[in-house]
């Protein structure tokens, strides 16, 4: 988990948080460096608990953009923020979340935190 101390704190509105959504295979979802930086965890520690518990993510709460999905939501963008630190340095292709996912995501992830405390 991200501590506090390291972050920029950043107040988030309604539309500041559509920001973060878009519609990819028809459903609404959040790429995963965006729930982790809303929830102040690492990406990569999101990944992993993805990745653990895969059976609990079916394709509906959770899947792993390909690369034309990819290539499709940075051409969405006039200055792709998909290109900058929170993107630019990733090896693998982002997973993204529906709203459902998110809930399990978080439930996974405070049930970890619990186990290690």
């Amino acid at each position: 988990m991200i501590d506090n101390k390291e972050l920029d704190v950043i107040k988030y509105d309604i539309d500041n948080i559509k920001n973060l959504i878009y519609t990819i295979r028809g459903q609404q979802v959040m790429l995963d460096s965006d729930v982790a930086m809303l929830y102040h965890y690492e990406t990569k520690k999101i990944n992993q608990t993805v990745k653990r518990n895969i059976q609990t993510f079916p394709e509906k709460f959770c899947f792993q953009l390909n690369e034309e999905e990819l290539d499709n939501l940075r051409s969405q963008f006039v200055t792709s923020s998909l290109e900058k630190e929170n993107y630019g340095g990733r090896r693998y292709l982002p997973y993204v979340f529906t709203e459902q996912g998110i809930a399990m995501l978080l439930g996974l992830l405070r049930n970890e935190i619990a186990i290690l405390a």
